[in-house]
């Protein structure tokens, strides 16, 4: 990459050619995204719509976290709530790859509702080299097809605009540091969301079991970090598995469901060590998912795979 200062200058300037009028741009809260919408602003100010979409697959506490960042940025949003039409285009679905593509399709018709309500026609992404990469192309297998390349419908009435095409995380994360994005350090998350740490059928029931594992795992590193016990891994969070186990509950039989905790160090997500949890820390988090869920989960295990063989998402 050139130098930071001058990227963002060549970035800025090669946007307000590409976007001579209203443009829109899904912000998740991620860093990519957020460079994007930060770096758009720059080019065409209120020219730009940002839309961050309540898909019913984020975070605890996402949604009123991205609605201050957006507002600090003093960038033009809007928040929609699209959790039912989600929900809805994944019932039946298990497959990785369709609910990835199923998730890019259903975003786009969102932003072009929101487009057309607009009267944009320019589609800003916050799209970086290991997303496209690892979708494939007529040279490299897919691995996996990420929502904002794999997903996009090809009837799609909107140009899409993607100013950080050839960056890597590492890359991205200096760009925000220079342009003072608040979530420069914050840890990736995947465009699909909590659907692709969930192994089975996505319904609201599946999500919430594991949203409340993936704060747990956040909450109990974020605190272990905090007490000097570890350092803070490049991504943490938690995988609800489709199988179910026998347990015990007091001295009642109980058959629940298999939470895994995954945490990697990396610096631009192409390859990645799992990063070692200490073990009291393991322990902390797994009495507090089966105690807190133990209607519900039974058994919490480590995955201590590197990338390669596996990717960092579970899907």
């Amino acid at each position: 990459m050139l130098g930071t200062d001058e990227f963002i200058k060549n970035a800025v300037e090669d946007m307000k050619k590409k976007i001579p009028g209203k443009a829109i741009i899904a912000c998740s809260g991620g860093v990519d995204s957020m460079v994007s919408a930060a770096l758009a602003t720059l080019a065409v100010g209120d020219r730009l719509l940002a839309v961050y979409v309540d898909t019913g697959l984020m975070r605890k506490g996402e949604t009123e976290e991205v609605r201050g960042m957006l507002q600090d940025m003093r960038i033009n949003f809007k928040i929609i709530d699209a959790a039912e039409e989600f929900f809805a285009s994944l019932k039946g679905v298990t497959d990785p790859e369709k609910k990835r593509k199923a998730i890019g399709e259903r975003f786009i018709r969102v932003f072009e509702r929101e487009a057309k309500e607009f009267g944009a026609e320019y589609l800003v992404q916050g799209t970086i080299a290991p997303d496209w990469i690892e979708s494939g192309d007529g040279v490299r297998d897919t691995i996996k097809s990420h929502h904002n390349v794999g997903g996009l419908p090809k009837d799609m009435g909107m140009t899409v605009v993607e100013p950080l095409w050839n960056l890597y995380k590492d890359e991205v994360r200096a760009v925000a540091r220079a342009l003072g994005v608040r979530s420069s350090e914050r840890q990736p998350f995947p465009g699909p969301a909590l659907a692709v740490r969930c192994l089975d059928e996505v319904t609201p029931e599946n999500i919430a079991i594991v949203r409340e594992a993936c704060f747990i795992v956040e909450d109990e590193i974020k605190k272990a970090a905090d007490s000097g016990k570890m350092d803070l891994p490049w991504q943490y969070f938690a995988v609800l598995l489709p199988t179910r186990s026998v347990g015990v509950q007091g001295d009642r039989r109980a058959y629940g469901r298999t939470i895994v905790v995954r945490s990697i160090s990396s610096i631009d997500g192409m390859t990645a060590a799992y990063s070692k949890i200490p073990q009291e820390v393991l322990d902390s988090i797994s009495t507090r998912i089966t105690g807190t869920m133990k209607d519900q989960v039974n058994r919490v295990v480590y995955d201590i795979t590197n990338k390669p063989p596996a990717t960092i998402e579970w899907e």
